[in-house]
């Protein structure tokens, strides 16, 4: 599925004049405005009920694109954008001043990705601004993976939904922090299908790499002190939540009491992914007490879905 000419045109003309537009990326569906315009940004803070403390990622058509509005690229953003462009890499760096504060929760850095989606590229490069989109839904709420899912979200609160069918990721992108601390030291706020193993191998070539993820806490924890901004999307401690109550079963677990339904999810990572939040949406328009999955293995390839889980699960 493909929108045509004329709704790419159309959406670019209304992204241009300030409006809203949801579309698909190979994540999840989202909820677009242009980066450049405050007013534009507000509406998405408006029409999601999104709190000022949650940044937003931007998207570019290119790597070229990303450069323009960034204060700085140094070889470690080369290198993954490199590797990963287009697709689910988010790289947070400082921004340039054409970005609103709006965009940024009021920090000086700008998470910023190339998404890897034919519709998303084809709407980029037709606007011709960079496009600011969180996924496509009420803050906190499961993210969009079809249109339909954004429809029933968002309704009227956007100016047009354009339908590129399912997406192909099934969960938001990995978000890493590349901004120069004490040489390249790259973190990974959030994390996603391109996981640690992935981007250690892509950055051994840049000598004094050493990748973590330990800080996010601690970093998360003094901004959240200070009044200011998350350091990425997503770091809520409630976040991509079914209406309905959410469990995740360890071996041996007892049932909630109650009419639920336990979702048989695929076996291995990739699949998960996909399916993850369309069956959560199917489930939770069914009328169960609660609904609930097993907890997928531990290991570094399932990081992200254990993330997501976390913070979309009850109990």
């Amino acid at each position: 599925m493909f929108p045509s000419d004329s709704e790419l045109n159309e959406a670019a003309r209304l992204i241009r004049s300030g409006r809203l537009v949801a579309f698909p990326t190979e994540t999840v569906y989202g909820l677009g405005a242009n980066a450049l315009d405050e007013a534009a940004v507000a509406r998405i803070y408006e029409a999601k009920g999104r709190p000022a403390t949650s940044p937003l990622i931007v998207h570019v058509a290119s790597t070229e694109a990303a450069r323009e509005i960034t204060a700085e690229w140094p070889e470690l953003a080369e290198c993954l954008a490199a590797k990963f462009w287009p697709g689910p890499l988010t790289l947070v760096l400082p921004k340039q001043r054409a970005i609103p504060a709006t965009v940024t929760a009021g920090l000086e850095t700008v998470g910023v990705r190339v998404p890897g989606h034919a519709v998303a590229l084809g709407l980029l490069e037709r606007a011709k601004v960079p496009i600011a989109a969180p996924s496509a839904n009420r803050f906190g709420e499961l993210s969009p993976t079809t249109a339909a899912h954004v429809r029933r979200s968002l309704g009227d609160r956007v100016d047009m939904v354009l339908d590129g069918g399912p997406t192909d990721v099934g969960i938001e992108s990995t978000v890493v922090s590349v901004v120069s601390l004490d040489g390249p030291q790259p973190v990974v706020l959030r994390p996603g299908m391109i996981g640690i193993a992935e981007l250690e191998a892509a950055t051994r070539g840049i000598a004094g790499v050493a990748w973590g993820s330990a800080r996010t806490g601690e970093m998360v924890d003094n901004l959240a002190k200070g009044g200011g901004g998350f350091a990425s999307p997503g770091l809520q401690a409630r976040h991509y939540a079914p209406a309905t109550p959410l469990y995740v079963l360890v071996p041996g677990a007892r049932l909630p009491k109650g009419r639920g339904r336990v979702i048989e999810m695929p076996a291995e990572p990739i699949g998960y992914a996909n399916s993850l939040y369309a069956r959560l949406h199917e489930a939770d328009g069914e009328g169960w007490d609660w609904i609930a999955v097993h907890q997928p293995p531990q290991a570094p390839e399932w990081a992200a879905i254990h993330d997501r889980l976390k913070r979309a699960a009850t109990g």
